[in-house]
């Protein structure tokens, strides 16, 4: 194993425009993987990090998470992957030994990285400096080291351009309809936001049986997309003079049976909740923040409602991502139609921009040829 000289988007400090970069990748350690990324999906999170997060001490680093590849090189120990093997780099382990793995319960697992950034062993360097990995993956990279731990291979024939949106974004609005929330047949169900997690969790409520799927959104462009994924009815809050809760309860008798914030906003949090019907409803958080606290009245619940919480859609990720690639292939699952627009990683900073504006789903940067 020799170190790789490659090109890397940076993210040298807070709110700055990554910058394209030589670094070396050093070669897998004990029980790591060194991929070859051939794509990889810009998410909101890696916006998050970018502008918003507390976690200063985080950068230099390299973003991206919703990635997939091809194996390099593997380290020693490690003997479920070879070189050439299609793979995709996961934000949440599973090393199937802890109490959480051994759990049909959770998708968690106690061997993860979870303080976004607190692990500062990483493989890269650039300019004689010490470059974060991004959850542990890094994907706006042309090379990236991984924990087998935190790896899935995937179908030889998946299309690597289509299937990194499985690291993250719809695995996680998916799964977040069909295991948290166990949308149930006959249902009504509202959806509040319409990026590429919203309309995965309208897929995942239409492929749950769903009857009436409301999608909610302040930009009225998304509409039509959301049909595409299964979505009923739309209402646009700014069409209403009302809150947007009494809005779905005059539509739907009293309220919905289930509801997914997929923003993360803690206001947006509050009206999903509001929105479910007494007695049964269950409301889901499903967009990631860590800014603000929740709040709601206790009367909400003590009524009959459910309010919790997703991360990664509830797929344990070693075991649902292949799955997943292999609904895709069967055409059970939509992924070609969440992607807007393609572009080099070159071409980065044009991507966040175009997700900060609201103007794409997902851009794919395409990072290495296959």
């Amino acid at each position: 194993h020799k170190v790789i000289k490659c090109r890397a988007a940076v993210a040298w400090e807070p709110s700055k425009p990554l910058v394209m970069e030589e670094i070396e990748v050093a070669p897998p350690q004990a029980h790591e993987i060194r991929i070859k990324i051939v794509a990889t999906g810009v998410c909101h999170t890696d916006l998050y990090h970018l502008f918003e997060g507390k976690h200063k001490d985080g950068f230099p680093c390299v973003l991206g998470h919703e990635g997939a590849g091809i194996v390099e090189s593997v380290g020693s120990e490690v003997t479920k992957f070879n070189p050439g093997d299609k793979v995709i780099p996961l934000f949440i382990s599973q090393c199937g030994q802890c109490r959480f793995c051994k759990s049909p319960k959770t998708n968690l697992c106690e061997k993860g990285w979870y303080d976004v950034m607190s692990e500062s062993d990483t493989r890269f360097t650039c300019k004689g400096k010490k470059v974060l990995q991004f959850m542990g993956t890094s994907t706006f990279s042309e090379y990236t080291v991984v924990n087998e731990i935190a790896v899935a291979k995937i179908h030889p024939s998946a299309p690597l351009d289509k299937v990194c949106l499985l690291g993250c974004g719809v695995a996680t609005g998916y799964g977040a309809a069909l295991n948290t929330a166990k949308v149930e047949p006959g249902s009504t169900c509202a959806v509040f936001g319409l990026g590429a997690v919203g309309l995965a969790a309208v897929m995942g409520c239409k492929n749950a049986g769903a009857k009436r799927i409301i999608a909610i959104d302040i930009n009225p462009t998304k509409y039509e997309k959301a049909k595409v994924f299964g979505a009923t009815e739309f209402v646009n809050p700014k069409d209403h003079n009302k809150p947007i809760s009494q809005v779905l309860h005059e539509m739907t008798n009293g309220g919905v049976d289930f509801s997914l914030e997929c923003v993360g906003s803690v206001a947006v949090m509050r009206s999903a909740l509001e929105s479910c019907v007494k007695g049964w409803g269950v409301s889901v958080l499903v967009g990631w923040t860590d800014m603000d606290d929740f709040a709601a009245r206790p009367i909400q619940l003590i009524a009959g409602r459910t309010w919790k919480g997703s991360l990664f859609g509830g797929f344990k990720s070693k075991d649902g991502v292949p799955k997943l690639v292999n609904e895709y292939l069967e055409k059970k699952v939509k992924l070609d139609e969440f992607v807007t627009h393609n572009m080099t990683l070159a071409q980065v900073n044009d991507a966040i921009q175009l997700m900060q504006t609201g103007d794409c789903i997902r851009s794919v940067l395409s990072v290495a040829l296959q």
